[in-house]
């Protein structure tokens, strides 16, 4: 007899976490795994998507850069519930980010809509939980949560830089990156470095729900600068990003 699905998805998830735990980064085929969205038939995904078009500039960027849109969330995460926290600034020390590091950067809330929704809470709890197979339990929660939208713009004079610091850890416990969308978008490519290793893995985030996870205290990741294709359309890359850390560990 065929296997009910909830098995097939429940291993499918058991091996992304094992991959994860070996490897340090994980890329789940698209529709492998329950809690990542297949976009284009996701009935979720439009009202979750089209929230990227309201992000607001970034004026931090310490580069003079005006190429990146962005919100912010953090929440707290437990086995029995996600709570919001008051809004509160985004702050890495500048051993984590040489750009922008050491500056408590205040960026506008990501809505309330977007937070509480079906689609959020389930890419939350469902990262959690694989976060937390691949540390076999030994880092469990409760966490500290950060949630990015990000927008990169690329022009005819800029490119738009996904990741200015260069190749980086966040100076959290792990990592989620996920694709919205790249529209009139080339290049872009993620770069991952292993800890003791000295081959760099690339691969391009291409189609709306791609997502790879991150061990942080193991990987560098970065991404190479968007080129518009182009010059007379708009050119953008739209990336969700959320960070996990566990609440008795010190803030970075």
């Amino acid at each position: 007899m065929p296997r009910p699905l909830e098995t097939i998805a429940s291993e499918a998830e058991q091996r992304a976490a094992g991959e994860l735990a070996a490897h340090g980064f994980v890329r789940p085929a698209p529709g492998a795994i329950g809690w990542l969205p297949v976009a284009a038939s996701d009935p979720d995904w439009a009202g979750f998507a089209e929230s990227w078009n309201r992000l607001g500039l970034d004026r931090y960027m310490a580069d003079g850069g005006r190429y990146r849109r962005r919100r912010h969330a953090a929440l707290a995460i437990t086995p029995d519930a996600i709570v919001r926290k008051p809004h509160q600034p985004h702050y890495q020390s500048r051993d984590y980010n040489r750009l922008n590091g050491d500056v408590q950067r205040w960026f506008d809330p990501i809505e309330d809509g977007i937070v509480d929704s079906p689609m959020m809470r389930r890419l939350l709890r469902g990262a959690t939980d694989c976060f937390e197979s691949a540390g076999n339990g030994a880092a469990a929660g409760p966490w500290h949560v950060e949630l990015h939208q990000f927008r990169i713009e690329a022009t005819a004079h800029e490119a738009g830089r996904p990741t200015p610091e260069g190749m980086h850890r966040d100076g959290v416990d792990w990592v989620l990156v996920m694709l919205i969308d790249r529209v009139n978008a080339d290049e872009g490519v993620t770069e991952i470095r292993i800890a003791g290793r000295p081959q760099i893995d690339r691969f391009t985030l291409a189609a709306p729900g791609d997502a790879v996870l991150l061990d942080d205290h193991r990987v560098l990741h970065g991404v190479t600068p968007i080129r518009l294709i182009d010059p007379d359309m708009p050119a953008y890359r739209d990336v969700f990003v959320a960070t996990w850390r566990g609440e008795g560990a010190t803030a970075n």
